[in-house]
């Protein structure tokens, strides 16, 4: 019987503790609380990209709402911070003076949810242009040789300032190469040229604001138009392709021309497009509206054809250079008809 006993005892015991824990548990903590508990947030914020939104004001997106304390932010070169102000997603970062135009500005902070969970991070911003100016992607070779290399040319429409525009092989958000342009003024009906295969020589000078429009030697650079050569630039994709040009390199598209000589049934894993590289960066512009398709999905019977291109027949649009955002405002020219800092020719290329 003593042993009968103890275990009764126990038994009962252990019963009043649960009980008394179900009380406890349903008296002071709600359900939602233990919802909470057993998912908490552990999700860090997660940056999805900055601008300047004008001269004072630099605009960082987030996943979800975040902060940012001002004491963990640091940035080269040094920016006078202010204030930073949560706004829904958003943290603007509010400056007590303003960027320079087309300056880099790389930022180092610390970002945190409410629930307290923080990232660090790093990223470049670019200094706030007032001044963009209507420019187009005007001209281009794919399929350089050893004296006439890849190049692009831009056509300045307006008269503006071109600090933080940036030129891509590809998109913003998947490319090869790229060019960010500096600060410069730059006057309407003028041309820029990029050179995306430079030799590597001391005569390949950027013509920024500091030089005259004829300093840059090097193959094909243009007495008549500013020279700017691609950091260690590989040269373009010969048939199947995209160059951009956008605000800021993770800014507005401002323009875009895409290309192929392959055609919808060329392959059934990339739509036609032979690489996941070419197929993301196509979607990527049309989505944007840099150019104009019949469905829902590009094909690439729709891209401007380079397949009689050469080094010395250029891809380009008309001379009005008119931007319809499709293959109808281009053509290539006839062999030796490249145009490279003047204005276009209509002249097409025969076979």
């Amino acid at each position: 019987m003593k042993e009968t006993h103890s275990v009764s005892y126990v038994c009962r015991a252990a019963l009043g503790m649960l009980l008394f824990l179900t009380i406890g548990i349903t008296a002071c903590t709600p359900i939602q609380e233990l919802a909470d508990l057993t998912n908490p947030d552990l999700r860090a914020p997660e940056l999805l990209g900055t601008e300047s939104a004008d001269p004072l004001t630099i605009i960082a997106h987030f996943s979800e709402k975040t902060i940012i304390a001002p004491e963990e932010l640091m940035c080269a070169p040094p920016l006078a911070l202010s204030d930073a102000v949560s706004v829904e997603n958003d943290v603007h970062l509010r400056l007590a003076a303003p960027t320079v135009c087309g300056t880099a500005y790389q930022i180092d902070a610390v970002a945190r949810d409410e629930a307290g969970n923080s990232t660090s991070f790093i990223t470049t911003v670019y200094g706030y242009n007032s001044e963009i100016p209507d420019v187009v992607i005007n001209e281009f070779i794919p399929q350089g040789s050893s004296t006439h290399p890849d190049l692009a040319e831009l056509y300045v429409r307006t008269a503006g300032n071109l600090g933080g525009l940036c030129l891509y092989e590809g998109a913003s958000g998947n490319w090869e190469q790229r060019m960010v342009f500096p600060a410069l003024q730059v006057e309407a009906d003028s041309y820029v040229l990029v050179h995306f295969k430079p030799e590597g020589i001391t005569e390949e000078i950027d013509e920024d604001s500091e030089t005259g429009i004829d300093a840059s030697g090097g193959m094909d650079a243009s007495p008549t138009a500013r020279d700017f050569w691609v950091p260690g630039g590989t040269g373009l994709s010969g048939n199947n392709g995209a160059l951009s040009l956008y605000r800021t390199p993770a800014g507005k598209l401002l323009d875009a021309v895409l290309y192929s000589n392959r055609t919808s049934d060329s392959d059934e894993t990339y739509r036609g497009f032979g690489t996941r590289e070419t197929l993301e960066r196509v979607d990527e512009l049309a989505a944007a509206g840099g150019w104009e398709i019949a469905g829902t999905l590009i094909t690439p019977e729709e891209c401007v054809n380079p397949e009689d291109s050469t080094s010395t027949r250029s891809l380009c649009r008309g001379a009005a250079s008119q931007d319809s955002n499709s293959a109808a405002d281009w053509h290539i020219t006839p062999t030796r008809g490249a145009t490279f800092g003047m204005v276009n020719t209509d002249d097409v290329y025969v076979p």
